[in-house]
């Protein structure tokens, strides 16, 4: 699919035209640009000099210094002028440089015009922009790639390893209580207890790092499991509404939805102070949509932490955009990503 950056190299609005009539002031270098406008304007006034009957007497008269001061203005004025002609593309290049968001992907600056350093600047802004987007999304993969293998190592041993120990802890402490005397009993079915908390504990652990139902079942049920968990752990109440058709989805856009929506959930939890939370996944032809609506306390103005910048660069790993909104009461959260073939 060809690139916006490509498009405008291939087919720079104004520049055919421009073409078409050939050789013309605006394709010269700017500097050329600035002394042909100088040179123009220093060649009236002398050709005003030679033609009128305008002297200068030493010492200068009332009605001369008049005549100098304002032919002076009036060539600098002149000057300024021509001068804010020349500049004034490279000062909407500027204004639109500053628009562009590093994090929303896909944003260019269409070539327009026919000002040849406006022209040049601007396809190897574009480039550079396609280069960056291209080397970031590369270093995002890596990071987060080794974050996932990191994620599942840890819940692997967490299962394997201190989850079997809890459990062997569990089945031992059972087997003491029923053997011991009947004034320890207490104490060590409150010590089993404990150990079986500690064991779900470990458990739930283990399954946040690693959504096993994601790779079993799919990102619909995996988000029907996180929404429970959210909703017995936080005490809030979380609605769902993920009808939508998931083909042309990628593992990878999957596995960016949940864990977008895994944050969002658990900043409403940590954060909101919420009492409900709404999980959409909505779908059109072109675009999956999710949204992770609250009704807390709604952002604060304080400046996005890890989390937030984390689901940011999740999103442009798959030519997302997320954005985060205030509501009359709440946040929404909201992630869009295009699908396969319309990436």
């Amino acid at each position: 699919m060809t690139s916006p950056a490509a498009a405008s190299r291939a087919h720079p609005p104004g520049r055919e035209a421009a073409d078409s009539r050939g050789v013309s002031l605006a394709h010269l270098p700017l500097h050329w640009r600035v002394f042909a406008g100088n040179a123009a304007v220093l060649g009236v006034a002398v050709l005003v000099l030679a033609v009128t009957p305008a002297r200068v007497t030493v010492p200068t008269r009332l009605d001369e210094a008049v005549v100098l001061v304002g032919g002076i203005t009036a060539i600098l004025l002149t000057n300024l002028v021509l001068l804010r002609h020349a500049f004034a593309p490279l000062a909407r290049l500027t204004e639109l440089m500053r628009r562009v968001e590093p994090l929303e992907p896909g944003q260019r600056i269409p070539v327009y015009g026919d000002e040849a350093e406006v022209v040049e600047l601007t396809r190897a802004f574009n480039e550079m922009l396609d280069r960056l987007e291209e080397e970031r999304r590369d270093s995002v993969r890596r990071s987060l790639e080794a974050q996932e293998g990191e994620r599942r190592r840890v819940a692997q041993e967490l299962h394997d390893e201190v989850g079997q120990m809890l459990t062997a802890i569990v089945l031992r402490l059972n087997g003491l209580e029923r053997r011991s005397p009947r004034g320890l009993r207490a104490d060590l079915a409150e010590a089993r207890e404990d150990a079986r908390a500690s064991l779900e504990d470990v458990r739930r652990i283990a399954q946040r790092l690693r959504p096993e139902a994601l790779e079993d079942l799919g990102l619909t049920s995996a988000l029907e499991g996180l929404c429970g968990r959210v909703a017995d752990r936080g005490g809030i109440r979380v609605r769902t509404r993920l009808d939508v058709d998931l083909s042309q989805v990628t593992p990878e856009m999957e596995l960016v939805v949940y864990r977008v929506a895994q944050e969002a959930l658990t900043n409403t939890l940590r954060h909101a102070e919420a009492s409900e939370a709404l999980v959409e996944l909505s779908g059109e032809a072109d675009a999956l949509t999710l949204r992770v609506v609250d009704d807390g306390r709604g952002v604060d103005g304080a400046a996005p932490g890890a989390g937030i910048q984390g689901m940011r660069e999740r999103a442009l790993l798959v030519n997302g955009r997320l954005a985060i909104r205030r509501l009359d009461r709440g946040t929404e959260v909201r992630l869009r990503l295009p699908r396969e073939d319309h990436a």
